[in-house]
């Protein structure tokens, strides 16, 4: 079997044990509010008919519409949400359970949080056709026990659950923000171009990151070559935010690391209103054809040409994820990708004065005299 067949086998698996969870938390009741104390407050509630997730928090509103087997975020111009943070969502909301029914008077929705015109959050799970498929909001955590005040859109009843509710609402809650997964060991070259020139820093055997045609009379500075050397793999690289590429901003700087599987990341940086952004590529340069030989190969063999057949893959699912969309990369990251190259190198300290041509002192020479210098 192949590795793409255990890949999605694998995909298969995690959405049936997800499934499993909510099946166990579903009953033949419709959603609305005949729930009592003790009881899950989302009960008859069919996590296959969604068609969007409505996150409303602080003013925010977010949107996770669901788009070819999976969710994007839509204000986030449909980037492909995280099946991880989409499931747990799903699942934490069916998980909330009642302790205690606290009240069915309007009066008190706005000091507990769960009126709707000044909610603490809303989630709302809507059909495809946007009508209400449930809706829920999440009020003020109790001062007096554990527990936070909720109470579903469709009833008057403001229940305690039996734990605190801690519900993600930012749009960044559901990206996966790791872009690489780069180990330093596996680096071999790292070459760096931008308006100010270009350099290369390589991975020596004994030396680790060296700088490459340094002047006379320079050296390089570790610290900086290395962080220059490493930035891909710190230890992931991670995205603060991402955007469609318009095709209008300028790209100046390139960032190249080549790895020792014979991939080859290409980063394109640009930087706007103290931001830097990024556009990436993954090349595996590797283009021979995998065959296989004729009798037994060796465990050895078989190895090595499931990690080219896996870093291959790896490369071109990469260069799909990102293409045609940009990154803001960190500013510490940013920075390690676009140092000069004077940045990176320093003076060659001074040598001491040569012992042997230095004159010895002479214990029997007497001072010169000085007549101008009388006694005390």
């Amino acid at each position: 079997m192949s590795h793409k067949k255990l890949a999605i086998l694998g995909i298969v698996a995690a959405g049936m044990v997800v499934w499993a969870i909510v099946q166990s938390n579903l009953s033949n009741r419709p959603v609305g509010d005949r729930v009592a104390a003790g009881a899950y407050i989302l009960q008859g509630f069919d996590p296959a008919a969604i068609g969007s997730i409505v996150l409303q928090a602080e003013g925010n509103i977010v949107t996770l519409a669901r788009q070819n087997g999976g969710f994007v975020v839509v204000e986030k111009d449909k980037y492909p949400a995280a099946t991880k943070g989409i499931n747990n969502l799903i699942t934490s909301c069916l998980d909330i359970q009642t302790a205690e029914l606290i009240t069915s008077d309007k009066a008190n929705f706005a000091e507990l949080g769960v009126s709707e015109d000044k909610p603490g959050k809303v989630i709302k799970f809507l059909k495809p056709d946007k009508s209400i498929l449930a809706a829920i909001i999440i009020g003020k955590d109790s001062k007096d026990t554990q527990g936070t005040y909720v109470r579903l859109v469709s009833s008057d009843k403001v229940y305690l659950s039996t734990k605190t509710l801690w519900q993600p609402t930012a749009a960044m809650d559901y990206i996966d923000t790791d872009l690489t997964e780069v180990k330093y060991e596996d680096i071999i070259k790292v070459s760096i171009n931008g308006p100010d020139g270009s350099y290369v820093i390589v991975n020596g055997p004994d030396r680790g990151a060296t700088l490459t045609n340094i002047p006379a009379g320079k050296r390089g500075k570790s610290n900086e070559v290395l962080q220059a050397f490493s930035a891909l793999s710190n230890p992931h690289l991670k995205f603060n935010d991402v955007k469609k590429d318009s095709g209008k901003m300028k790209f100046d700087r390139t960032y190249v690391c080549e790895l020792k599987d014979s991939t080859v990341y290409t980063v394109h940086l640009s930087s706007r209103d103290n931001k830097t952004y990024a556009k990436w590529t993954a090349d595996f340069t590797d283009k021979s054809a995998v065959v296989k030989k004729m009798g037994v190969e060796s465990d050895a063999e078989l190895k090595a040409k499931e990690a080219k057949l896996l870093a291959r893959d790896k490369a071109e699912e990469f260069t799909i994820r990102t293409q045609g969309w940009l990154y803001e990369i960190p500013e510490a990251e940013a920075k390690s990708m676009t140092m000069k190259f004077a940045d990176l190198i320093e003076d060659e300290p001074q040598k001491p004065a040569d012992a042997s041509k230095m004159v010895p002192y002479d214990p029997n020479k007497t001072m010169p005299y000085d007549p101008n210098k009388t006694k005390k």
